[in-house]
């Protein structure tokens, strides 16, 4: 497995996780096939991997050592040529000097660099971990991609991730514990991720950390391997055969034991191979072990993890094929929003396209739109409409002319209108008056109505302004059209406002009581003297014995022996009464209940009001739309592509109106590496 398909099918994995790793966010949008290594601190994570390379190249010391995840390509290659003194490749410490042409490491984020001194590449791994978190126990999960390139390694993909911690030491933060589980449960959730679970033999397996969390993410075990370190360290006569046999923790895939260097064997720069060796030797003559030594160690682990990447690649490649699809037409529709891969379109074409892109859209908002038909809420025109006949009709529909003019009033206005000598007929100019004033009344919701209007447009460009594209790329040009577009709103309210005030002064300028819908005077006499008559109390009976009529009827109710009737309270009753509740009244003038001809003209005057305000309700709720529709909407239509050209299509402005955002040019570049990589991989 380690070369031919199986090497090209990881290999094209690798390049993936490169790309993905580069772009950052777009990393999660396909579950790549890889080996997570879980363990905590102790479990001996770092000599197993070193084991699989066959190279000392991750930082050793105390506390957290790995503190980000470290992505780690290995890479099969055949050997150039064997070394001047013999030594195999596989001998070669990193700290030897001597030129090694077949071996090297490479970083993704130190391009076209090869570090063939290993001891380099363990610098490089703490210089760039401390770039990104600092020199105290910070951790970040902004992975490092390393790729070694060795004809000893079998391809693999593995993600070293940093250990599990129970208790904050020294600089690291109070929350560290959770900060790493957090990471890690991240890295381990996905369904394409194989659990590389790291415990030491020596302690219960019950409290091994990494199986405790790979248990939390993969309760079935089925795609949880378990290695066992430190074999070679347990007490005399314990082994770890019942775990092996899966009678203690079962997992799928099962476990391998292994035997790595101990820190004496590392501080005296034991090499690898001889590691190697002595890992070979120990499960061959370890009574417990020497039946199934095969099965046992560093070469069978690796082997084992190669199949499992393989197969595991293999299950998963339908999907990763779909997904690249999916995610390709995603970013290639993307890249055109951007301008295409080179961003070179022609400014001047550019503002012609997005003048007629905005218009046109504008237009299908106002007139309805099928395409793009909200479920949750009333748009653009709908809106509009909604504000003419739901909002200005009821408004203007609640306007009582009777709310502000009393009864009293309207006494009062009758006898000043008639002078000193009472008239003999209901008063056309009292009408009038109170009419008027209650026509002056609808200028306020007619001028409302032009506003909302105005503030739904204003919505509309908002929506236009998110919606298309072009105006993500170019800040300065979204920016110079909602300028635009607005002023020129601005404009065209000042007519439109004028036209409804001027429709309310028309209306209230000259009263026609000779609309055919209007009650006229004789109707509303006849109307107000059938109620009266409706109402009028039966005609006195003379007493039978006396044949006089009964007190109160002599003078219609006004006999001496009869109670004034309170006087109807009104807006204009302080003029005629100065007594106070509570007080005796004085002499002077009192305003006594009204005779019954004053009560018919009141009720008189106010059927004709009534009837007249009516009609100019209906004919304001009819024609302010109209206005409205004409000097603001319609005009605004059929004229502001002119606007736009004339104010955007200007040689001297155009460069500035081009210049893309910083975000725009970063993400293009982002967009076109990504179709790049995503074309490679369908290929």
């Amino acid at each position: 497995m380690s070369t031919g398909l199986g090497s090209e099918i990881v290999s094209v994995i690798n390049k993936l996780q490169d790309v993905f790793s580069a772009v950052g966010s777009s990393a999660s949008q396909i579950d790549l096939p890889q080996i997570c290594v879980l363990g905590s601190q102790s479990s001996g994570k770092s000599s197993v991997l070193e084991n699989i390379v066959g190279r000392d190249f991750l930082p050793r010391g105390t506390g957290i050592v790995t503190r980000r995840p470290l992505v780690l390509q290995l890479i099969n290659r055949p050997a150039t040529a064997p070394q001047a003194n013999g030594t195999p490749n596989s001998q070669l410490n990193g700290s030897d000097k001597q030129a090694n042409e077949s071996e090297w490491g490479e970083f993704l984020h130190l391009p076209g660099e090869k570090f063939y001194d290993f001891n380099k590449i363990r610098a490089e791994i703490v210089r760039d971990t401390e770039a990104k978190t600092g020199r105290n126990a910070g951790i970040s999960p902004q992975p490092i991609n390393l790729r070694i390139f060795s004809p000893n390694v079998l391809t693999l993909t593995l993600v070293d991730l940093p250990g599990l911690t129970k208790v904050p030491v020294g600089d690291q933060p109070k929350d560290i514990e959770k900060q790493i589980k957090d990471m890690l449960v991240k890295y381990i959730s996905r369904p394409a991720c194989i659990i590389l679970a790291v415990t030491a033999a020596n302690t219960d397996l019950a409290n091994s950390d990494g199986l405790k969390l790979a248990r939390e993410v993969d309760p079935e075990g089925t795609r949880t391997i378990g290695v066992l370190t430190k074999v070679d360290l347990m007490d005399q006569g314990t082994d770890v055969v019942d775990i092996l046999a899966g009678r203690v923790i079962p997992l799928r895939l099962g476990y391998v034991p292994v035997v790595n260097r101990g820190q004496r064997d590392i501080d005296t720069s034991k090499s690898i191979s001889a590691a190697l060796d002595a890992e070979r030797s120990f499960f061959e003559l370890h009574p417990s072990y020497k039946g199934k030594a095969q099965y046992c160690g560093t070469p069978f682990l690796a082997r084992k993890l190669n199949l499992i990447l393989m197969q595991h690649i293999r299950a998963t490649l339908p999907d990763i094929k779909a997904r690249i699809s999916q995610q390709l037409q995603k970013f290639t529709a993307e890249l055109a929003t951007l301008g295409g891969p080179l961003g070179d379109a022609s400014s001047g074409n550019i503002v012609l396209s997005v003048i007629t892109e905005f218009t046109n859209e504008f237009r299908t908002v106002i007139d309805g739109n099928t395409n793009d038909l909200s479920l949750n809420e009333l748009s653009g025109g709908a809106r509009i409409s909604f504000v003419f006949h739901e909002l200005f009709n009821n408004g203007v529909k609640s306007i009582d002319p009777f709310d502000q003019v009393k009864d009293g009033d309207i006494r009062t206005i009758l006898y000043n209108s008639s002078g000193q000598t009472p008239s003999l007929f209901v008063g056309t100019q009292a009408f009038e008056i109170i009419v008027k004033q209650q026509i002056k009344r609808l200028e306020e919701p007619s001028v409302k109505c032009c506003q909302l209007v105005y503030d739904e447009l204003i919505r509309i460009l908002g929506q236009l302004l998110q919606k298309i594209q072009a105006f993500r790329r170019f800040p300065a040009l979204r920016e110079r059209f909602n300028s635009v577009v607005i002023n020129f709103f601005k404009t065209a309210m000042n007519p439109t406002t004028k036209l409804v005030i001027d429709m309310v002064s028309m209306q209230a300028c000259y009263v026609n009581t000779t609309h055919p819908d209007f009650l006229n005077g004789h109707r509303a006499m006849s109307i107000v003297q059938d109620r009266l008559n409706a109402n009028k109390p039966p005609t006195p009976v003379p007493d039978a014995k006396s044949g006089k009529l009964a007190p109160g009827q002599i003078n219609n109710n006004r006999d001496l022996d009869v109670d004034i009737k309170k006087e109807e309270p009104s807006f204009f009753g302080s003029f005629f009464s100065s007594a106070k509740k509570g007080q005796p009244k004085k002499a002077g003038p009192v305003m006594e209940a009204p005779p019954a001809r004053e009560t018919m003209e009141t009720d008189v005057i106010k059927l004709l009001i009534h009837s007249y305000f009516n009609i100019v309700k209906r004919e304001m709720i009819d024609m302010v739309p109209k206005a409205i529709v004409l000097t603001l909407v319609n005009h605004s239509k059929e004229n502001l592509q002119r606007e736009l050209l004339q104010e955007l299509y200007k040689p001297e402005v155009l460069d500035d109106l081009m210049k893309e955002s910083d975000f725009v040019v970063n993400r293009r570049k982002e967009v076109v590496s990504m179709v790049t990589a995503l074309n490679k991989a369908e290929d």
